[in-house]
């Protein structure tokens, strides 16, 4: 077969090695995905493997695409065939067959974030707990993790640890709140995210009958980015695999960095103790990168415990080195970004397209922007507001979700009165509280409004209710666009939009305008067999911000956080705001697994970048609105000095690190042993402080001058002023090793000794 022809060694072991568990370590820019559908082609069209017998798994509907479209190329429409996208959407599609076993109707309703958080609140306000103590976010992100690690409402509320857990942190109502939780959305006949893998573990685990059908069913599974896989999804993928052991995950344990979403690194690590006749097979060569970012990328992560050994290289040139850029504030290293781009492009060729600027959190792109917009270069912001969030979408969607489910609770509270039919909050209330006392699903109530609601407000859910019987004939009998169209009009909400004369009623009546248009193309669309509302509006649930691009318009510099960076590449990259307790975060330095994780997500950041990489940091910064002096960060240090230089070009504007600026472990010496290229000669960095064992925060309101204090970086030192006046109390300490700091006492830990 000709296209095998084109793989090196190790790419060609990883496709024809079909049979029995493999696990194929694909370094940074390696060919994974060509590996991948590779694989997959080679089993269609040389093994003669039925597609409908293929399960193949990947981290966004994107990469999904991509990869159904390169198979088509090799193995024909035959690969039209084969199960394969995202876990949420091949579990939700599992569950929308099997769903009558869990008590479901087929077509349950997919909560979003801001569903379950709508919900959350409710259950929150109902109760009468604070609002401020059970913040939605947090409850959310406390029931996600239970469900990550397959522990049900249940189980919640009578395992005293859980109990415990809560009560330190002062949500005793956790386990309460997690079951009233888990009740409604059952009542509502929805799932949210968390629910697609939760509930496709129960469905396996107490309907064996069900597994047994689809483990004959899927007689070869494909995991893409297994790195990035929690105990849940690893779980269903061990079952479905467990009777034709014919597994293959393909990813980095360098490049795992979504712990914080449930993401278990053990996974990869220990996936040799469940498949002891596991077959390993190393992506080694780089094809990305030049040769200075790989060697980089390298000498960085080396620094890292926990790690499976794989020796990344590149045939690559040499390339540049990493440019090293100094700034005085953020204002400033905007400017210095905005020039080095405006340098570049007119140096090189390069178009805005080819740039990206990279961040750990959101919030550092505002002075980034600033300084683009003024320089006239063009940008877009991922992981903004995406269009399916955008308030008049969401309406729009409410209607049509309802419309297809009339127990969805959540698309109930926001359609009700919009546009305004004269059903204010208290009488949603007592329709809610109806169905929930007595138990009976929330379209009863409304067909029989009279029961529970007086006079005009029961006549103005009646007519409502006309509306909405209306509406499901045009589901029941019509395609998608057909049905939305209907929906759009009859409900009154796009003459509601586009009687609004101003810009923003515009732009929200255009954006309808635009969901109606992508509804026509689904339906138009030859591989489409589904062409139903609710098929559409799954899709829709399942979507991941890498999936609302335009590939229409795309020459924009692209800033993004290094997370949403997963997967992409670009010729030139800036990695900005290197600096401590930035990135490494200042909450991920609790612990060495942490710490290991922000460096996996440094690595993944250098790795983003083909020809050109550039390391940015600031020595003051606007945090929580104050102005606070920087470090650079020790992953700057991590980095061998062979593959960096100093950016000078500046001039008179390149910040000097003096006595009073230097930061421990980034003295003047490190900044010239950079220049000069040359390693630093039996001169270790200097190393932060290990707290004693005993170590806790003292109350730094008894602090006194003179007093000896241990800090967990910066070890022991003595108080030698404090400045007690105004907002921000401060202290001046002279460290044994560290010198003279001035800390926050806000924010500063600090055990006083004696």
């Amino acid at each position: 077969m000709d296209f095998l022809s084109t793989l090196n060694e190790p790419q060609y072991e990883g496709v024809v090695n079909t049979e029995g568990p493999a696990m194929i370590i694909a370094g940074a820019g390696s060919g994974k995905t060509r590996v991948l559908t590779y694989r997959i082609a080679y089993l269609i069209k040389e093994k003669g493997v039925d597609p409908f017998n293929i399960l193949s798994l990947t981290f966004t509907n994107k990469a999904a695409r991509e990869m159904r479209e390169r198979i088509e190329k090799v193995a024909g429409l035959n690969a039209r065939n084969l199960w394969m996208g995202t876990f949420h959407s091949v579990f939700a599609r599992i569950l929308r067959a099997e769903a009558d076993r869990l008590g479901y109707p087929s077509n349950f309703t997919i909560y979003d974030s801001d569903d379950s958080k709508s919900l959350i609140k409710t259950i929150v306000k109902e109760f009468g707990l604070d609002d401020k103590v059970y913040k939605p976010n947090v409850v959310l992100n406390r029931i996600s993790g239970a469900k990550n690690r397959l522990v049900e409402w249940s189980e919640y509320i009578n395992n005293p640890l859980y109990a415990a857990d809560d009560a330190a942190a002062q949500k005793p109502e956790m386990g309460r709140i997690y079951k009233t939780y888990c009740q409604r959305c059952f009542k509502a006949d929805a799932m949210d995210f968390d629910d697609l893998l939760l509930n496709t573990n129960i469905l396996f685990r107490d309907h064996l009958d069900v597994l047994h059908k689809y483990q004959h069913r899927f007689k070869y599974v494909l995991v893409d980015e297994f790195q990035d896989t929690n105990v849940s999804q690893y779980l269903i993928t061990k079952k479905l695999s467990a009777v034709s052991q014919n597994i293959a995950v393909v990813g980095d344990d360098a490049q795992s960095i979504y712990a914080f979403r449930g993401a278990n690194i053990e996974n990869i690590l220990n996936f040799e103790k469940d498949f002891p006749d596991l077959k390993v097979i190393k992506l080694e060569q780089n094809y990305r990168s030049t040769k200075n970012i790989v060697e980089a990328a390298n000498s960085l992560i080396a620094q890292n415990k926990g790690q499976l050994k794989k020796s990344v290289w590149t045939a690559n040139n040499d390339g540049n080195r990493i440019e090293l850029i100094k700034s005085i504030s953020d204002n400033e290293e905007g400017r210095f970004v905005s020039s080095a781009i405006f340098e570049q492009k007119a140096q090189n060729n390069y178009e805005n397209k080819d740039f990206a600027i990279l961040y750990r959190t959101n919030s550092q792109s505002r002075a980034i922007e600033e300084a683009l917009r003024k320089s006239g270069i063009p940008y877009k912001i991922y992981g903004g507001l995406s269009f399916y969030q955008r308030k008049e979408i969401k309406d729009l969607m409410g209607y049509l979700r309802f419309a297809i489910n009339t127990n969805d609770e959540q698309s109930f509270r926001r359609i009700i009165n919009l546009p305004k039919r004269g059903i204010g909050p208290t009488s949603v209330e007592k329709i809610v509280v109806a169905a929930f006392e007595h138990d009976i699903p929330l379209w009863e109530v409304l067909t029989n409004i009279d029961m529970f609601l007086p006079g005009r407000a029961a006549n103005a859910v009646r007519d409502f209710v006309t509306l909405v019987k209306s509406f499901k004939i045009y589901v029941d009998s019509k395609d998608a666009f057909e049905a939305a169209s209907h929906i759009a009009k009859a409900s009154g909400l796009l003459k509601e939009l586009y009687d609004d004369k101003t810009v923003e009623g515009l732009n929200r009546y255009e954006n309808v305008q635009e969901l109606l248009n992508a509804m026509k193309e689904f339906v138009e669309t030859p591989e489409v067999e589904d062409k139903t509302l609710g098929a559409f509006l799954q899709d829709i649930a399942l979507l991941t911000d890498a999936d609302n691009e335009d590939p229409t318009d795309n020459d924009f510099v692209s800033l993004m956080t290094i997370h949403a960076s997963k997967g992409l590449e670009f010729k030139n990259v800036f990695i900005v705001g290197l600096e401590e307790d930035l990135f490494p975060s200042q909450m991920m330095l609790s612990s060495r697994a942490d710490l290991e994780e922000e460096r996996r997500l440094f690595y993944v950041a250098i790795t983003r970048a083909q020809d050109n990489l550039y390391f940015s940091y600031a020595l003051s910064r606007y945090r929580f609105g104050r102005l606070i002096n920087c470090e650079p960060s020790r992953f700057i240090e991590e980095v061998d000095p062979n593959y960096i230089f100093v950016n000078t070009r500046f001039g008179s504007r390149e910040p000097k690190l003096g006595k009073s600026e230097q930061p421990p472990g980034f003295s003047s010496s490190f900044a010239r042993n950079l220049m000069s290229n040359k390693k630093p000669v039996a001169k270790k960095p200097l190393q932060y402080h290990k707290p004693s064992v005993d170590f806790k925060p003292s109350d730094t309101s008894k602090l006194g001058e003179g007093m000896k204090v241990e800090h967990p970086k910066f070890g022991f030192g003595k108080v030698r002023k404090l400045d007690t006046e105004g907002a921000n109390k401060k202290a001046i300490v002279i460290f044994e090793d560290f010198g003279e700091k001035t800390l926050l006492l806000a924010f500063a830990k600090l055990r006083i000794v004696e």
